[in-house]
């Protein structure tokens, strides 16, 4: 039952940071445990990727969820975006932050996922009472086939747009037994990156960086080598998320401070004393999120990514981690790992006045004639970052 819930708007991020004891508690609650649901995350997203200017006009419009006796149950990270800022003209669009160009992996409500769908009610029907004060709600992050999920599809106005897969991968006690519990490929792959490097007589030595003092050269490091991979020719297309600098500006942020959520952590592998591969995480508690990588294009064919992933992995089940993150994105560098599937959802809410509709209607219109996407597209387009 939500009817004795309580939603309320947290003006800024200043009052989001008097929540922070609670706000770790809900983050921490989440099965999995992501970086971008922490207090610390959303502040420095909020700092950097802000946007005030005549065209769009970002708005703090963080809520919270409390039941009958006040126990923070969720809370829902938004923002209100006018394009353009002022004018009768203007679009509001509510978002989840974190809608920047691939930097926020996973975007959604802070909840236990058995309470997603009780959350999902109590915002719908406050937000539906302030109808008149937004246009579209673009939903995030809903687990597919949850409670949430079935609340939002039998919601007029509502239409998904698409969803996304994270692989998380529980952690026996010992790297032997996780080894054994693998796939033949995953087997057969481990065994080729570790011979390769022996038969060409190159030594590594494996190294995680955690200290505020060393973090910020292991990040410049890591930001050459994500370029560097990203730029390639020889090798499959990936983008170089971190050249804009609100995204390296904010990892900064965190590395300053690596023993509070997130808690940032760089693993390297060097060859003749030169970092060869990087990959980052975040140390949540006992649970480790990987997150995103970079190596040397020439010592691609020796896979030291690989060799790399797998040193954080028995780095973590030395320290009890019973679970880590390989991230959202279906290929086959986290697949061949076994790990289980996390399936969430993303769609669109009409605001059910005449003003959302009509809205609507033009996007409608706007699809017939381009002949290219959908109305859902052009609305998701208006919440993307320019940086």
């Amino acid at each position: 039952m939500t009817a004795n819930w309580s939603v309320q708007l947290i003006r800024g991020p200043q009052e989001l940071a008097a929540l922070e004891e609670e706000s770790t508690r809900l983050a921490f609650e989440m099965r999995p445990r992501v970086p971008f649901a922490t207090s610390g995350w959303l502040t420095h997203w909020w700092q950097h990727y802000r946007e005030d200017r005549l065209l769009v006009r970002d708005r703090f419009f963080v809520h919270t969820v409390r039941d009958e006796n006040g126990a923070l149950i969720a809370i829902a990270p938004l923002m209100l975006t006018d394009r353009p800022a002022t004018g009768p003209l203007r679009s509001r669009c509510i978002t989840f932050l974190g809608v920047d160009k691939n930097v926020t992996e996973l975007r959604g409500l802070i909840c236990q996922p058995e309470r997603e769908g009780a959350a999902v009610r109590a915002l719908l029907a406050h937000f539906s009472a302030r109808r008149d004060e937004w246009d579209w709600f673009a939903w995030d992050g809903i687990l597919r086939d949850g409670e949430g999920y079935r609340v939002l599809t039998e919601t007029e106005g509502f239409e998904w747009r698409g969803e996304t897969t994270d692989y998380v991968l529980s952690l026996p006690d010992t790297w032997e037994k996780l080894r054994a519990s693998r796939s033949r490929n995953i087997k057969e792959s481990l065994r080729k990156c570790y011979n390769s490097l022996k038969r060409g007589n190159h030594h590594f030595t494996f190294r995680v960086v955690s200290d505020a003092a060393e973090l910020p050269a292991a990040l410049e490091r890591f930001f050459v080598l994500h370029s560097r991979r990203a730029n390639s020719n020889h090798l499959l297309d990936h983008a170089d998320y971190f050249t804009p600098s609100p995204a390296r500006r904010l990892l900064f942020d965190l590395a300053a401070k690596p023993n509070q959520a997130p808690s940032l952590r760089a693993f390297e592998l060097s060859i003749a004393g030169s970092v060869v591969a990087s990959r980052l995480g975040f140390l949540l508690g006992d649970e480790l999120y990987l997150y995103f990588s970079g190596f040397a294009p020439e010592w691609g064919r020796y896979s030291v990514m690989t060799t790399t992933v797998a040193e954080a992995i028995k780095w973590a089940i030395e320290r009890k981690v019973r679970l880590v993150n390989l991230s959202p994105g279906t290929d086959i560098s986290k697949t061949r790992w076994g790990p289980s599937a996390i399936t969430t959802c993303d769609g669109v809410l009409c605001s059910p006045t005449l003003r959302g509709r009509l809205t609507r209607h033009a996007m409608d219109e706007l699809n017939d004639r381009s002949g290219r996407g959908t109305w859902l597209a052009h609305i998701v387009d208006l919440g993307r970052r320019r940086r």
